[in-house]
């Protein structure tokens, strides 16, 4: 059974969520702390020991029309660096629209009190990694 993990880059928080390819199904973890997009990497590699990813899903900030914005290149840095200090292959998954569906999600379960910064930051992860897995299956 493989089990990846997304991270939901972002300068100040980045989201991470854990799933399972059997069940196309992925669930929130955390957000991580991040100083102008660098986490800290003990606690990335704490959830790489705990988790044992097969692979690592990293999501691509694009514009609504396809191309590129400044985050981007970010992400693809943040996404080499993971690849360079663990070793995890890495795929990017289009993420756009996942922060409003992660948003909507949360203020549908628990109102305004449930949009925490990092409560949405980790379940925009969880849409990212559910879908990969709908785009891989």
């Amino acid at each position: 059974m493989s089990t990846l993990l997304a991270f939901d880059f972002g300068t100040k928080s980045i989201g991470v969520a854990v799933g399972q390819a059997l069940t196309g199904t992925a669930r929130a973890l955390t957000a991580l702390k991040a100083q102008d997009g660098i986490p800290d990497w003990n606690k990335i590699e704490a959830l790489l020991q705990e988790w044992r990813p097969d692979a690592l899903v990293i999501g691509l900030p694009l514009n609504m029309d396809g191309t590129e914005q400044p985050l981007t290149a970010r992400a693809r840095k943040f996404a080499n660096r993971l690849h360079g200090r663990f070793g995890i292959r890495i795929e990017l998954q289009d993420e756009r629209l996942s922060t409003v569906e992660a948003r909507a999600g949360l203020f549908a379960r628990g109102g305004y009190r449930a949009l925490s910064k990092g409560s949405v930051d980790s379940q925009s992860a969880v849409i990212i990694l559910e879908d990969w897995f709908a785009a891989h299956s």
